[in-house]
């Protein structure tokens, strides 16, 4: 795939994180959106991590810029991009994928809450972050990514 479709593809699977952000539900304080968990396993697979890294930032800083979001989208998506993006290079297994979104998103960007909360909203929202976001991360990109995951397996079974 050239430049410019893997470009064009980044450009719509971003919009469709944005939008699908509205498709959101409450978890302990947090908004859980699993579309973006979603684009992210897709990211992986069709383009590769750095478009993966690049269209989670695009899709974070436009959630923020909406209103649709919080500066902690940042750091859950990105590193469930850049993680499920590596993983899937180097095994091709759409399941570890799929895990390594999860792990991704929900801990190491569940822990990496805590800093950009201290950073962007204060001493107490950072205290409640480290405690908090690291569940209702892992719910929410569990949910994305697993469904992801069918998704990609259907089409592949297909023979699309």
């Amino acid at each position: 795939m050239d430049k410019t479709k893997k470009l064009t593809l980044a450009a719509c699977l971003t919009a469709a994180a944005v939008v699908g952000s509205v498709l959101s539900f409450p978890v302990l304080g947090s908004r859980c959106a699993p579309v973006q968990h979603m684009v992210n396993v897709f990211c992986a697979v069709l383009l590769g991590w750095r478009y993966g890294v690049g269209s989670a930032f695009a899709a974070s800083l436009l959630r923020n810029l909406f209103g649709l979001g919080s500066v902690l989208a940042f750091p859950g998506s990105m590193c469930g991009a850049f993680l499920s993006g590596v993983v899937y290079a180097r095994t091709k297994n759409i399941w570890l994928t799929v895990l390594a979104e999860a792990f991704g998103t929900g801990i190491i960007g569940g822990l990496a809450a805590y800093p950009t909360a201290i950073l962007f909203m204060g001493k107490v929202a950072g205290d409640v972050a480290f405690y908090v976001y690291v569940v209702p991360f892992l719910i929410s990109t569990i949910c994305g990514a697993f469904l992801a995951g069918l998704v990609i397996k259907r089409f592949k079974f297909s023979g699309q």
